[in-house]
């Protein structure tokens, strides 16, 4: 492998010069003079791209890293619970994304917590409060997951570069701050989907040398004498205790894509003449091809059942199962699949904090446009390298856990003054209210009980959505309430 370390230094600063100008293309789309160019691609997403970019975020450092090692330790149940991913990401396209880009473009909303503020309105003082809450708890939960994206990119880069974890995870987050400062969410965009190009590839590859190695069959039979629970389980852990929890999978996969931050902020990004089943057509096989990775995980449990740490599984497979100029191309196209999310978390917290937080903290600001671009910049560089120092203290950590802990309690913060409000429109105090409920009970679900991975962040999704409406009507007097349809 060593004679083969010039090739992967190669691949990978080729890719930095491809993404790096990427970035400079995409900054065109920044305009000093309009801060929609830098938060939202100026709405001027295309429908392959659009795809490209949802897919490629949902999917990520987690399907390629954290997947196959869960897959490693639970099994079957995993590969199950991947693949509900591509359907739930096509529901929220078809029958949410649209409405949410016409009502944030009727609001002028450019980021979450700016749209959740402008809908639930109730004066100025009010609108303030709920926009900067809302923006606080997503910047603290979306870098607690920049950590776990982070720390995959810089594990994977560290074994294939044969440089250390620190140095790895500097260069490569250091890269993805420099193209996302260049051209805002386009360049987020743009380079995701030249990633999720990669990491079809990579997947299609990969399953090809599975399944020429091994039979589906063969790989049946191996797996039951290791453990007959790897593929028949009588429960659905990580994800629950019952055998059927592993179906919530797609109710929390498709809230994970219409509601969370960098997730949803793609559907503000869209043309206004997009039309959803253009960007379906392109999300499904897209999805579903990437929802095979976790096989991997299965197959180097066959072959390697000894390994100390799950999350080596695909470190393990690069290293033993391909040949070594092969495995350096798949090990960037999985790169890529990690930057395509650390890219959009940066991107959005980055934002939450110098467009929310600004606007919410100085309402009355004069500053020039020119001046908020170069505040938007600085302030992806300063919460890049907050998360690389984030990654270099943090105590040991599954990298599935702990982006679940972040993405999974920001979904149950915000699924009432994101989701429900699209059926029923509570207040300023109820979206407050849930918000706080939703951090509380998902993150202490995770952090301190034994219950599934995605039971915890639903639990927290129930009582954030039931007080969001109890404490509207609550407090109807000031403001009323209102119902609304999405469509």
């Amino acid at each position: 492998m060593e004679n083969y370390q010039w090739l992967n230094w190669a691949l990978l600063l080729g890719s930095f010069g491809i993404l790096i100008f990427i970035g400079y293309l995409s900054s065109r789309v920044v305009k000093d003079s309009d801060e929609t160019g830098f938060l939202v691609a100026g709405r001027s997403l295309g429908p392959f791209v659009g795809a490209g970019t949802i897919v490629a975020t949902g999917f990520s450092g987690w399907g390629f890293m954290g997947s196959p090692g869960v897959a490693y330790e639970f099994g079957s149940i995993e590969v199950l619970g991947n693949f509900f991913f591509a359907p739930a990401m096509v529901i929220a396209v078809l029958y949410f994304a649209g409405f949410l880009r016409r009502r944030a473009d009727e609001l002028g909303s450019c980021t979450i917590p700016e749209y959740v503020a402008q809908l639930h309105g109730g004066g100025a003082l009010l609108e303030r409060w709920v926009k900067g809450v809302a923006a606080a708890i997503t910047i603290v939960l979306l870098l607690v997951f920049l950590t776990s994206q982070i720390k995959a990119v810089g594990l994977l880069g560290a074994s294939w570069l044969g440089i250390s974890l620190s140095e790895s995870a500097l260069l490569m987050i250091s890269v993805i701050i420099l193209y996302t400062m260049l051209g805002g969410l386009a360049a987020v965009a743009w380079t995701d989907t030249l990633m999720v190009a990669g990491m079809g590839i990579g997947a299609l590859v990969m399953m090809v040398q599975v399944f020429t190695d091994v039979s589906p069959m063969e790989m049946v039979e191996r797996l039951n004498a290791i453990d007959p629970q790897l593929l028949n389980p009588t429960t659905s852990a990580p994800y629950g205790e019952s055998r059927g929890s592993v179906f919530l999978v797609l109710p929390y996969a498709f809230l994970f894509t219409a509601v969370l931050p960098y997730m949803a902020v793609r559907f503000l990004a869209f043309k206004p003449t997009v039309k959803m089943h253009q960007v379906a057509i392109w999300v499904a096989p897209m999805g579903c091809l990437l929802s095979l990775v976790p096989i991997v995980g299965m197959y180097v449990r066959v072959a390697h059942p000894e390994l100390a740490e799950p999350d080596q599984a695909m470190p393990v497979y690069l290293a033993n199962f391909l040949h070594p100029a092969l495995a350096g191309v798949i090990t960037l196209f999985i790169l890529f699949a990690m930057k395509s999310t650390a890219n959009s978390l940066l991107h959005t917290v980055s934002s939450a904090a110098s467009h929310d937080l600004r606007t919410a903290l100085f309402p009355h600001s004069r500053a020039s446009g020119a001046r908020i671009l170069w505040i938007n910049r600085i302030w992806v560089a300063i919460l890049g390298f907050v998360g690389f120092l984030m990654m270099l203290y943090a105590p040991p950590f599954m990298l599935s856990w702990l982006g679940i802990l972040g993405s999974g309690t920001l979904l149950a913060v915000m699924i009432g003054p994101v989701f429900i409000s699209a059926f029923w429109q509570g207040n300023g105090y109820g979206a407050l209210a849930a918000m706080f409920t939703g951090l509380v009970t998902s993150g202490g679900f995770l952090l301190f009980t034994k219950v599934g991975w995605v039971e915890g962040p639903l639990y927290g999704c129930l009582a954030s959505g039931l007080t969001y409406v109890l404490v509207s009507k609550l407090t109807s007097g000031a403001p009323s309430s209102s119902v609304v349809r999405a469509g």
